[in-house]
């Protein structure tokens, strides 16, 4: 019986790292597609808008996602907080959700006919552990919002 434990968590372990990193992979995939398809809408942020721009109307949008680390990166991340400085292995954690987040917002924009977006600001909040130590990360939530803009000559206008 120990002889198949010892055998079996080794399995299991690299099966999860593998699909773990293919779902990862996968995902950064997908956000390629995505961006390309929310292209149309330009988002931007700007202190003063150009004086040609006049709008007709605003509105508040935002986009967010909630992002968890795998267990791997959790394990990794642990070990590099012992000794400090840059933990690496949640940088694309943190990429792969700032752009979920801007796709998420350029989408309600565009599903509420605008296609321009101004002051986008993006907000990143952690999720408490499901351990409840409060100790650890269970992931990230980034929300992404801005202004949607629908202007007089035609750019941002709505359909």
């Amino acid at each position: 019986m120990e002889l198949l434990v010892l055998l079996v968590t080794p399995v299991m372990l690299l099966g999860a790292w593998i699909s773990g990193g293919m779902l990862e992979r996968r995902h950064l995939k997908s956000l390629l597609l995505l961006e390309s398809g929310s292209s149309g809408v330009l988002a931007i942020t700007i202190e003063d808008l150009p004086p040609d721009w006049h709008v007709e109307s605003c509105e508040l949008v935002m986009g967010n996602v909630v992002i968890s680390q795998d267990y791997f990166k959790r394990v990794a991340a642990s070990i590099k907080s012992i000794f400090g400085g840059n933990i690496g292995v949640l940088e694309p954690l943190l990429e792969r959700a700032r752009r979920e987040a801007l796709i998420r917002m350029k989408g309600v924009a565009h599903a509420r006919g605008y296609d321009t977006i101004i002051n986008v600001r993006i907000e990143t909040a952690t999720l408490a552990s499901s351990r409840g130590n409060g100790k650890g990360t269970a992931g990230v939530e980034i929300l992404a919002f801005g202004t949607a803009i629908s202007l007089s000559n035609g750019r941002g206008a709505k359909v």
